[in-house]
């Protein structure tokens, strides 16, 4: 108690009051001594710890719990390599805007730039890969930093934010009082778009023989997938999603055209080249959307809408910038856009699409191999469409990408910007602490898988229930198929070899099925959802399958490598080059 019967809490304790106040009730961390009085306070407090079993996992459940939630993810983990092992997960949230908050334990601050023990300058190392960093050496600093810190990761284009905070000013006094406010203001002031600038959009909306929009990762930040609905609606636009905007415009609706980019589908790709406008809601235009940015839709004029400005002509020159909310820039534009149909346009997307369709794997005969785009497509329709999708980074995710289809925000978590193998799982197990009801399924390949693979046992310690489908063809299989391509075969470092999944499951204390036969899906997916606890499926998929179609990188979007046509389907409306 202080001198007037204040009750006094130390800064270790100021951490866990103000995450309360902040509306934390789950953390993902792992002790050490730079941060033990912190988890020694935790004691005191009602929120829940989820001991990981590696701290870049802890990273991604936090990054996993924000994208499912919408709300700032936190993460603790202590100095030295405790903080670095955070790394790739703090840079994973960066690139896809996720609002997080890692808070790390650090050296006294009186053993700060003495190379002691597990000492590291975090604050350095993330200075590039976070929106903002602190380091705290005061209590009294303690909450005001964590209260500017949230603000900062959740306000504007979302992001991480890391707090480094000295033992000593954990564990000094920090009086208790009402909720602390953050040290200054961090909001930067909002310029309207101006009027002329929407009417100018408007305008060329109206005059667009082809246009088309982009959903980006922005229309699911904003909340503005109800807002893009009506665009659609008023002037008959056909939409077209980049990877992690998947899910913020309906996948069957009937002017989704699903996803573009380097293993976006052909008619998508041949659209963006055909255009004549591109309306781009909440995207950046990064070099798997674009290709080739010489020959990028050039006969097409470009309205930018993006609450970032320095994402505005950054890679592609736009005619129309409007700077701003996504959500709020498609309210004003609204009123100002007549309504009209596209419908020779619209024709001949469609038919684009058809002809592409003859070439899809799940056209062909059934010839006994089990093959990734199988397995995604069945567990898109004995799931109804309804799961929640975090996909790990390979073939398998540009598999889910195109067969799974999403219809509403918030639907597919996956690693975009980063592309971080080992994502999945642990970002799942963050997501699955947001949507506790969700149907959640795991989308890995066999690589990918084992760079997480130990948290299995946390799943067992939490008691945690998620469906995992292992898509494993002995590869790491987008490498192998870039040496399949372009380096004659030579399969340096792509054959992996994995443990029994099934057998590792069971160690884990948890189910573990095989499937090696399509027939066997249904039967086994319906196992794995009725089983109390985390389930995984090895899917012993075919060794050697491409993705298709595929942009080589650099190459212009329209020179596609393809499936090739079956013999007696005859030549198709749009080539592009072909393999077999």
């Amino acid at each position: 108690m202080s001198d007037r019967g204040e009750r006094v809490d130390n800064g270790a304790d100021a951490i866990w009051r103000t995450l309360g106040e902040e509306g934390v009730d789950v953390v993902f961390g792992y002790p050490g001594g730079a941060i033990m009085p912190a988890y020694d306070a935790l004691t005191r407090w009602p929120i829940h710890h989820v001991l990981t079993r590696h701290e870049q996992n802890a990273a991604h459940m936090a990054d996993g719990y924000a994208r499912a939630s919408g709300k700032v993810g936190v993460a603790v983990a202590t100095s030295g390599p405790g903080a670095t092992n955070l790394v790739t997960g703090i840079a994973t949230a960066m690139l896809d805007s996720s609002p997080t908050v890692f808070i790390t334990g650090q050296v006294p601050s009186s053993l700060i730039g003495t190379d002691a023990f597990q000492e590291t300058d975090i604050t350095g190392v993330t200075l590039p890969i976070t929106k903002h960093n602190y380091l705290v050496s005061r209590p009294e600093e303690v909450a005001p930093t964590l209260r500017e810190a949230f603000e900062v990761a959740r306000s504007g284009r979302p992001g991480p934010v890391v707090v480094d905070i000295t033992k000593d000013a954990q564990l000094g006094p920090a009086p208790a009082g009402a909720p602390s406010a953050p040290r200054r203001g961090v909001r930067r002031p909002e310029v309207p778009v101006g009027r002329a600038a929407l009417e100018q959009a408007a305008a060329l909306i109206a005059r667009a023989e082809r246009p088309l929009v982009f959903c980006g990762h922005g229309i699911v930040k904003a909340g503005a997938s109800e807002r893009l609905l009506e665009l659609v609606a008023r002037a008959d636009l056909p939409v077209a999603s980049t990877l992690l905007g998947l899910g913020g415009f309906p996948a069957t609706h009937p002017r989704s055209l699903g996803m573009m980019g380097m293993h976006g589908e052909a008619w998508v790709n041949a659209a963006v080249q055909r255009a004549d406008l591109i309306i781009a809601l909440g995207m950046r235009f990064d070099d798997r959307v674009t290709g080739n940015l010489a020959t990028y839709a050039r006969n097409a004029k470009k309205i930018h809408v993006e609450l970032d400005p320095a994402e505005v002509d950054k890679n592609v020159r736009v005619d129309v910038p409007l700077v701003g909310d996504v959500r709020e820039v498609l309210g004003e534009l609204l009123p100002l856009v007549p309504e009209r149909r596209c419908e020779a346009w619209n024709a001949e997307i469609d038919a684009m699409r058809q002809d592409a369709a003859r070439r899809d794997v799940l056209s062909l005969p059934d010839d006994g191999r089990l093959l990734g785009a199988h397995v995604i497509a069945d567990l898109y329709a004995l799931t109804g469409g309804e799961a929640l999708v975090v996909s790990d980074v390979g073939q398998h995710q540009m598999w889910e990408a195109q067969y799974y289809k999403h219809d509403r925000p918030r639907s597919l978590l996956t690693s975009g910007g980063l592309g971080t193998m080992g994502f999945a799982l642990p970002a799942a197990m963050g997501a699955r602490f947001a949507r506790p009801t969700d149907d959640i399924w795991v989308i890995a390949g066999d690589g990918g898988f084992q760079m997480s693979a130990p948290e299995l046992s946390t799943c067992r310690q939490e008691g945690l229930k998620l469906n995992i489908a292992i898509i494993n063809n002995g590869y790491l299989g987008m490498v192998r198929q870039w040496q399949e391509l372009f380096y004659e075969r030579r399969y340096v470092a792509t054959p992996i070899l994995s443990p029994d999944f099934v057998k590792l499951a069971e160690a884990h204390g948890l189910t573990g099925l095989r499937v090696e036969r399509r027939a066997d899906i249904p039967e086994t997916v319906a196992r794995a959802r009725a089983t109390e606890g985390t389930v995984v499926i090895d899917f012993r998929v075919q060794a050697e399958d491409f993705v298709y179609p595929m942009v080589p990188a650099g190459n212009d979007l329209a020179d596609m490598i393809r499936r090739p046509l079956p013999p007696s389907a005859g030549s198709g409306a749009i080539e592009g080059g072909e393999t077999s």
